[in-house]
């Protein structure tokens, strides 16, 4: 791997200079993310870009594209969540949203998880572009 020399600071790099969102801005992305735990599969696809990528605790393991959708349909819908420890980070065009999540529907344990979002800023359309849960006890 080469480094690539010349007097400007890596730091000036636009990946080290990301930062949060306000308050205001934020509200549509949690918005949509906790619409994608509670209002269905294809409230979820609306909000997600087609070759997005999510990594959930195996089995399944990691979907692309239509392979999401058919996990989805089966797994989703939950009755409530709560979303916690939510932290907000962007970089231009893009935004990650972290949190750990407690899911409840019917006849189902309590499913918790650390999570993860990241989305992209198209055209002022948020979609998500990949999402991942690790399985918390």
């Amino acid at each position: 791997m080469t480094v690539p020399s010349g007097t400007a600071d890596a730091r000036d790099h636009a990946a080290h200079t990301s930062g949060t969102i306000s308050p205001r801005e934020q509200g549509p992305l949690w918005d949509i993310e906790e619409n994608c735990w509670t209002s269905g599969a294809e409230s979820a696809r609306a909000t997600t870009a087609t070759n997005a990528v999510m990594v959930f605790p195996y089995p399944p393991g990691i979907l692309q594209g239509d392979q999401i959708w058919d996990h989805l349909r089966q797994r989703i819908g939950w009755r409530s969540v709560l979303l916690a420890e939510r932290r907000v980070t962007r970089c231009g065009d893009i935004a990650i949203l972290t949190y750990r999540v407690s899911a409840e529907k019917a006849d189902v344990p309590i499913y918790k998880a650390l999570c993860s979002s990241t989305y992209i800023n198209d055209d002022h359309t948020w979609l998500r572009i990949s999402h991942q849960q690790t399985a918390a006890t």
